[in-house]
């Protein structure tokens, strides 16, 4: 079998990587979408601006496309050219036989945010790209079809090991800091995490079985096991806090919970007139996880994810022993502007 692996050495594409060869089916080609490669084995290729390279010819049983810019402060331009461009590139790869596993994210079918806002609803370019891209695959691949949707994602379940601290673990990095003074969501709102190498088990699943007839959707979640707001707080928290003791550092405190309505109408306001600059774009870019952890209704998973709290636990003590003087920074007060 002749798999090809888009996005290789980013969070998804490098677990996929490593459960692909211990499933015993190594990636005969891996890509890395940029201009310059040193890994052995990966091919360098920043995808959507010019033809593959000769290393990408030949036919592929499986595609599997994990390539795609996360950043949620992309605009439509941008989003664009990120991801549904490279998408077009990787499909002109595809034959008519190949097996397209394409990583979607789960929040393209969670709930809209604002009906006809810059990006129909969707809560940022990055979303809205992956749903533009999972309309493109549809339409433009003519062979089998596997599309994997994963929640927000942290470290393996195992050992909290992942190929990058991004996503979630920016609230991590605020809590220590002291720039989370709030968090912004629905207490009882539902946050969807899964641990990368969950993610990683859908994928390889898919691109080792059979093609499908047509094409399959497979969505990884906890579902109604999923974590509340209010307790991902609570057990992020402890978890923080549990490594800060072993350590001699003193417990931070866990942040109060904002609810959006709230926030948006009284809150906001005063936080642009009277926080620092750089407070306040703290404060802007966490609240953006505010439509992640306020859902009032959890995914329909087809792969569960049990237990996330026991993974966030790991996870953030990984991401503690990684970051020391981070996890164990006294977090600075905030003070108002005079």
């Amino acid at each position: 079998m002749r798999i090809l692996v888009t996005g290789a050495t980013g969070v998804i594409g490098t677990e996929t990587v490593g459960t692909l060869r211990a499933a015993e089916a190594p990636p005969h080609v891996l890509v890395r979408t940029a201009r310059r490669a040193t890994d052995a084995g990966i091919v360098p290729w920043p995808l959507g601006r010019g033809p593959g390279p000769a290393e990408l010819g030949g036919h592929w049983d499986v595609i599997v496309h994990t390539a795609a810019s996360t950043r949620w402060t992309m605009t439509r331009a941008q989003a664009l050219a990120a991801n549904v461009e490279p998408l077009r590139a990787v499909l002109a790869l595809a034959g008519r036989d190949t097996h397209l596993v394409h990583v979607s994210t789960a929040y393209v079918a969670g709930e809209r945010v604002a009906a006809g806002s810059e990006f129909d609803g969707y809560r940022n370019g990055y979303e809205w790209s992956k749903a533009v891209c999972e309309e493109v695959v549809r339409e433009e691949h003519r062979g089998p079809l596997t599309i994997v949707r994963p929640p927000l994602v942290v470290g393996r379940r195992r050992d909290g090991g992942i190929a990058r601290f991004s996503g979630p673990y920016t609230l991590l990095h605020a809590l220590v800091s002291g720039l989370a003074a709030v968090v912004v969501g629905d207490p009882d709102g539902y946050a969807e995490i899964s641990p990368v190498d969950e993610v990683a088990q859908a994928i390889t699943r898919a691109a080792l079985s059979a093609p499908p007839t047509a094409s399959r959707t497979e969505i990884v979640a906890a579902g109604p096991a999923s974590l509340r707001l209010a307790t991902l707080i609570d057990v992020t928290c402890a978890a923080l806090n549990a490594f800060r003791a072993t350590h001699g550092a003193p417990p931070i405190a866990r942040p109060p919970i904002v609810p959006p309505d709230a926030w948006t109408r009284f809150f906001l306001p005063l936080a642009d007139r009277h926080l620092s600059p750089f407070q306040a774009e703290a404060v802007k870019l966490l609240a953006m996880f505010q439509s992640y952890t306020s859902m009032a209704a959890p995914f329909t998973p087809t792969c569960p994810v049990r237990d996330p709290a026991s993974a966030m636990t790991t996870a953030v003590h990984h991401w503690a022993a990684r970051k020391p003087r981070l996890a164990l920074a006294d977090p600075r007060p905030w003070t108002l502007r005079t």
